[in-house]
């Protein structure tokens, strides 16, 4: 599995320790992100991450900024896009089974790296469920083709 992953100038660090631990696990890992400390606009790393996602040259994401709101609602205008901010393993374990979520993000500010890595475990390890989660996620896409 390609895992897309993507950050501004808050959580380069953050970023670095998130793809090392993914390769660790056996991911691809395609950075779309800052490597610099010097302020840059999140909006830029979202949609390039959301388009990556969208486009299938990688098959989910990661984004980090400071509290990972910033840089998701920038993806989520990306056509296709499902990004959740999840601050805790449960949501994680969710947005992929009821949402079907394709990106997830959370803030360097906001979480320690420890749980980062344990969102980010809980997020891949899910299965959507289909079903009536696949109604609510075809709404979606409906709405999303009315805009």
């Amino acid at each position: 599995m390609k895992i897309g992953i993507g950050n501004d100038h808050a959580a380069v660090e953050m970023k670095k320790e998130i793809m090392a631990y993914l390769e660790s696990m056996g991911y691809e890992v395609v950075n779309y992100g800052t490597d610099e400390n010097a302020s840059c606009n999140y909006p830029e790393y979202g949609e390039k991450v959301g388009r990556a996602v969208v486009d299938g040259d990688v098959d989910c994401a990661v984004l980090i900024c400071g509290t990972g709101v910033g840089i998701s609602i920038a993806a989520n205008k990306v056509k296709g896009v499902r990004a959740a901010v999840c601050s805790d393993t449960a949501t994680a374990r969710l947005v992929k089974q009821h949402n079907n979520a394709n990106i997830i993000a959370f803030g360097q500010r906001i979480v320690g790296i420890e749980l980062a890595k344990d969102i980010v475990k809980a997020y891949l390890e899910a299965e959507f469920e289909g079903g009536r989660h696949q109604t609510r996620v075809d709404m979606i896409h409906e709405i999303e083709n009315r805009a």
